[in-house]
């Protein structure tokens, strides 16, 4: 017998199970925004609005999306059971080889690709499935799950559940494979609705992808960065800073149990609630992460300023360089700042004397050089 609510309804297929089959949005009866969610919508407007004011603040905003997009692509990765920490991710780009890498770094440095990629085409290419598509392609590239089909949508059932569980013992089973392209393209039609407050319909949009779960793997890191590409598609945060992760991290049973009371009881409005609640948190955080960052820049600058004399102008330069590279070789400071080979070492050496930077490798030779006090302010 199939069961329906606000949301959608479990029906039940051939094989005996039931799949759920999500209504298209916005939601009817209409979501009732009370006075809770109206605060929790003001809250959390203006610690977006304070957040993408203080990045516009910083000298180079450029620089420091590095640092953030590597964080959300920690934690969301995280999420799915990954090990690597920021600081693997940041070692293995600075070609820093350790054997006690975790194996899944290349999963969180392709979620970094996978921003970047789907950041570039927004430019010219509004959200779209297409544009989802393309994004899952270079999240699973040659990585675990990879050969769950890149950038197709899934031909065969797949379900949520412990470990081992059958179809049948499955918490939750997404629609099925041959309704997709009509729920999809429901879908799609939603992501263009500029009828509704920005963040309830990006609250609505993430939710109702994780239920459609389109892929045979990365559901949740595409639905993650939709999130992100939302807000900077309708100009609500002009860089991708706000870790999300964070929170649904966090507070992960609660956020799994939240999207499934969405489809069965369509408590669209805790949901919305929750969501509202999560980005008002990271945004403040990340407000305070830039703020630390001014700081820190300042009191760096000053030391440099006092203490390296006559080299304190290619000193500045290289610390400007370490908010988007926070490892550093000698070899750098020579294509930097055009100087002999001695002369670098040399500036390297006062970094280090001065606490600015750390020697990572234990090596002789190809040194590596951490600028830690900054990566700090991320973990």
């Amino acid at each position: 017998m199939n069961s329906q609510t606000r949301s959608g309804e479990f029906a039940v297929q051939p094989g005996g199970h039931q799949a759920f089959i999500p209504r298209p949005l916005p939601p009817t009866p209409a979501l009732e925004i009370d006075a809770e969610m109206q605060a929790l919508l003001s809250r959390a407007d203006r610690a977006l609005g304070r957040l993408d004011g203080s990045i516009r603040t910083l000298p180079n905003p450029d620089l420091f999306v590095f640092m953030y997009v590597r964080k959300e692509a920690v934690l969301s990765s995280q999420i799915e059971g990954t090990q690597s920490s920021l600081n693997d991710i940041l070692e293995v780009e600075a070609k820093i080889f350790d054997s006690e890498h975790p194996r899944d770094v290349n999963e969180v440095l392709n979620y970094v690709r996978a921003t970047n990629y789907g950041l570039e085409r927004l430019a010219e290419l509004p959200l779209s499935n297409r544009l989802i598509r393309e994004i899952h392609n270079v999240l699973l590239n040659g990585v675990r799950g990879g050969n769950a089909q890149l950038g197709e949508l899934r031909k065969i059932q797949n379900w949520i559940g412990p470990q081992g569980c059958t179809l049948k013992e499955a918490t939750f089973v997404p629609p099925p494979p041959q309704q997709l392209e009509e729920i999809l393209g429901q879908f799609e039609k939603f992501l263009h609705d500029e009828s509704l407050p920005v963040l309830l319909q990006i609250g609505m949009a993430h939710a109702q992808f994780e239920t459609i779960h389109p892929f045979l793997d990365g559901n949740g890191r595409v639905g993650r960065l939709l999130i992100a590409f939302m807000l900077y598609q309708r100009e609500i945060l002009e860089t991708p800073v706000l870790y999300i992760s964070h929170y649904f991290k966090k507070y992960r049973q609660q956020y799994y149990e939240q999207l499934q009371s969405v489809r069965e009881n369509g408590s669209w409005e805790a949901w919305l609630k929750f969501f509202l609640q999560g980005i008002y948190e990271v945004s403040q955080e990340a407000t305070e992460t830039s703020r630390k960052i001014v700081d820190l820049r300042e009191a760096h600058r000053k030391l440099i300023a006092k203490h390296f004399g006559r080299v304190a102008g290619n000193a500045m330069q290289v610390l400007e360089t370490l908010y988007q590279h926070p490892f550093i070789k000698v070899q750098d400071i020579i294509e930097l700042t055009n100087v002999s080979y001695p002369a670098a070492n040399n500036l390297m050496i006062k970094f280090v004397d001065h606490g600015l930077l750390m020697e990572v490798t234990g090596q002789a030779r190809n040194r590596q050089f951490r600028y830690g006090s900054y990566i700090d302010l991320f973990n």
